[in-house]
């Protein structure tokens, strides 16, 4: 019978590079963005390449009523991801530049971590 090596039992924790404080500010986003209908608003707004959308636009591609279009811009308006822009009795609508990358940065995998090594020089057991 041939022995095995016997491997390390967990990995080394880089811990959160989020606060308190800007966990809240994603939360808020996060929620926002988890509705079906919001998310196909701002993939629409993604498409237009920065270009102002207006809400009239919106609304026939959504198929849903004016006041619930109105209502799901309202609240990624307010999550700070949607920005609103008058022009005349019309309401245009785009995304707010950089307003996803928190989103992303949230999930996007960390460089490793290194880990601290005992004094012959091997790495340190966790467990």
């Amino acid at each position: 019978m041939t022995e095995l090596p016997v491997l390390e039992c967990c990995t080394p924790l880089a811990g959160s590079s989020l606060d308190e404080k800007r966990a809240g500010e994603l939360e808020r986003v996060l929620k926002a963005l988890a509705d079906r209908h919001r998310l196909r608003i701002v993939n629409l707004l993604l498409r237009a390449g920065g270009e102002a959308v207006c809400v009239c636009e919106v609304q026939p591609l959504l198929g849903l009523s004016q006041g619930t279009v109105s209502h799901h811009l309202k609240q990624l308006v307010e999550a700070g991801v949607v920005a609103r822009e008058s022009r005349g009795t019309y309401s245009y609508f785009s995304l707010v530049p950089g307003a996803l990358d928190a989103v992303r940065e949230v999930f996007s995998v960390p460089a490793r971590v290194a880990v601290p090594a005992d004094p012959d020089g091997e790495p340190a057991a966790c467990c």
